[in-house]
């Protein structure tokens, strides 16, 4: 098929509106198709292939998809679930630094930054929870997908829990550590109205974890709510971190964050609307 004209773009990446845009100077067939648009494909997710929670809090494989999954699926194997527009493979359940137990992949998205008419993939994430988190979401049994997405309370529910949550991102480019910060920033300041000494500490060690590094395309970095005004920063180059990088304690930015991802407006519509499919499929 005819594909998208071939555009180099500059790495590391950044996320600024000036930076140039290179000239289209062909067309060209490609054969790879990830390189089209094929947002249809993923917002199938988790609506085409169920959801299972099992009910051994410690199990290794809480989460999975039921047995008739085709093989043209996102899932590649018994233990990982693809996300479709990066092709990033995400654990569907996972153990990390803080936790009492495993958590399982609830849903998976991509961030995408535009310059101009180009559209550019960052990084892909996903959001897992404590299995238990589930339980306490009964009041919104049998909402629709849609439903869900317009109901904040739900999702402030989950991040209301004490149990644990994490956000794991996966960068799918080379990204300036400041860049990368700067837009997590914009999108976390505006929502906190009136910062106290307290949130610009937390602020501040959140920034110092990005400045001034290179953050290599395959990065980890995971955001991890052990409770909603305690949250762990790490960050692994191969694989789950084996330490934390920082403990942000501040709550208005823990809450300000989850809202970045969650709230109105989200930075990564195909995350939200993953998990939304998946809490609808979970609570029919």
């Amino acid at each position: 098929m005819v594909g998208a004209s071939a555009i180099p773009i500059p790495t590391p990446l950044s996320l600024s509106l000036s930076t140039p845009i290179p000239r289209i100077f062909s067309l060209r067939r490609i054969s790879n198709p990830t390189l089209s648009l094929c947002q249809t494909h993923y917002l199938s997710l988790l609506v085409t292939f169920p959801l299972h929670f099992s009910p051994h809090k410690h199990s290794r494989t809480q989460t999975h998809f039921s047995s008739n999954a085709s093989s043209s699926s996102s899932v590649v194997s018994a233990e990982f679930t693809e996300e479709p527009a990066t092709t990033v493979k995400f654990q569907r359940s996972l153990s990390l630094p803080g936790c009492s137990g495993s958590l399982s992949l609830l849903g998976t998205g991509y961030r995408e930054k535009s310059f101009a008419i180009i559209g550019v993939k960052v990084y892909a994430a996903g959001l897992y929870v404590n299995p238990s988190i589930l339980s306490e979401l009964n009041a919104w049994k049998g909402q629709s997908t849609t439903k869900i997405q317009e109901i904040p309370s739900l999702f402030n529910s989950i991040f209301q829990s004490p149990l644990e949550k994490s956000l794991k991102i996966v960068l799918v480019r080379d990204v300036d550590g400041k860049t990368f910060w700067d837009a997590f920033d914009d999108a976390i300041s505006p929502r906190i109205k009136a910062p106290t000494s307290i949130d610009e500490s937390a602020l501040s060690t959140f920034r110092s974890i990005f400045q001034g590094r290179l953050l290599k395309k395959g990065t980890f970095i995971f955001l991890t709510w052990l409770e909603p005004s305690k949250m762990l920063v790490c960050v692994s180059l191969d694989g789950l971190p084996s330490n934390v990088e920082a403990t942000i304690e501040s709550g208005s930015v823990t809450l300000a964050l989850f809202d970045v991802f969650f709230g109105n407006g989200p930075v990564s519509p195909s995350l939200k609307d993953s998990v939304a499919k998946g809490l609808a499929t979970i609570l029919k």
